[in-house]
């Protein structure tokens, strides 16, 4: 396919592993990328064979859907209970374990939980409801919040008084600095996520380089352009030499897509929020803002916005997954009790879930 294939060259992909190999300094490397589709792309294409055995890509908290908190899980099944409710949602949160049950089984039981692609097909699903309340549960990252933001503006446009959106949106750079005060991780770069960063631009990056000193490049997810986005970063680590560099340039921009932003800004408003795994991060999420409450599911329906939660009692090592404490296959659970039919964390169930990549390619 044309302009996929030059991203999948064998040429280009050996050259640039044996670029790898010649600039390595053989001590032990931890590059952490933030991104789930950087995940499935690593072990999909067999780019852990092609990797000197000291250099270790982490999987991070790169998947929204599996860092949401349980409270906010709890509160969507507990809302998809209510008379007269509809639940909206992508289809990955179907299956998240909550406390007790989850939005599969809810709507096997007979409640109304409907997949959605986009949360614009929220505004017709009310259109075509107006005697019930539609909820659709905003889970994402930067990528997902302008969507978010336009079908409030679409629905207030349109007058649509039965819409309401229950927000669990998370911001990356908030996440990526609070993993750089934890230690334990021994973080040496990082792999910066491409569709984020289309958004929010590579400035948002430069904290990184200028407060930690610490090497990052934003990457597409095609077998050159991680492989790509490695060597930059092992060549600031040897020339000592770290700042953001743009891999992925041919969509990301250094002051991100403008449009987008304005309306994240116009919208929402910074709050806390609570990512599984890693805890209450300051200003890491995003709430609708007061003149705007009208479509704010918490509000409406009188619930609490969840900034902290009470796990499950399980053997789920999720948490620790998400933070890069340790692989998918060091959880005792994993490919045994957890399996992609039977998933017993987020990480599990999500395509773009760390287990569910080491699962699928390297189980």
């Amino acid at each position: 396919m044309k302009y996929v294939d030059e991203y999948r060259n064998m040429k280009l992909i050996n050259k640039l592993a044996a670029g790898i190999k010649s600039i390595n300094s053989g001590s032990p490397i931890n590059i952490m990328e933030v991104c789930g589709t950087h995940t499935q792309s690593f072990f999909r294409f067999g780019l852990d064979k092609l990797l000197p055995r000291n250099i270790r890509l982490i999987a991070g908290p790169g998947c929204p859907v599996c860092v949401s908190s349980q409270g906010y899980i709890d509160t969507a099944i507990a809302l998809a209970k209510r008379k007269g409710v509809i639940i909206t949602t992508f289809g990955d949160m179907l299956r998240i374990p909550g406390t007790r049950s989850s939005l599969e089984r809810e709507r096997a039981e007979g409640r109304e939980v409907k997949v959605v692609y986009s949360p614009l097909d929220s505004l017709k699903i009310a259109s075509d409801n107006p005697s019930a309340q539609v909820i659709f549960l905003a889970v994402g990252f930067e990528t997902t919040i302008p969507t978010v933001g336009l079908s409030i503006i679409s629905a207030k446009k349109e007058k649509i008084n039965n819409l309401s959106f229950l927000c669990a949106l998370k911001l990356i750079p908030p996440a990526m600095d609070h993993l750089l005060k934890d230690k334990r991780l021994n973080l040496a770069g990082f792999l910066c996520p491409g569709h984020v960063s289309s958004i929010i631009g590579a400035r948002a990056y430069e904290f990184i380089a200028k407060k930690y000193r610490m090497p990052c490049c934003i990457s597409g997810f095609e077998p050159t352009d991680m492989l790509e986005g490695i060597y930059i970063i092992l060549k600031q680590i040897s020339e000592g030499k770290p700042s953001v560099a743009n891999e992925y340039a041919r969509i990301v921009k250094r002051a991100g897509n403008v449009k987008a932003k304005k309306i994240i800004l116009k919208i929402f408003k910074t709050v806390d929020s609570c990512w599984r795994g890693l805890g209450v991060i300051p200003h890491s999420g995003l709430a609708i803002k007061d003149e705007f409450s009208q479509f704010d599911a918490a509000k409406v329906f009188n619930v609490l916005r969840a900034t902290s939660y009470e796990p499950r009692t399980t053997k789920c090592r999720c948490g620790d997954v998400l933070k890069g404490l340790i692989t998918p296959a060091q959880c005792a659970l994993f490919s045994k009790a957890c399996i992609p039919d039977n998933p017993i964390g987020p990480c599990m169930v999500s395509q773009e879930g760390a287990c569910s990549a080491y699962y699928r390619y390297k189980k």
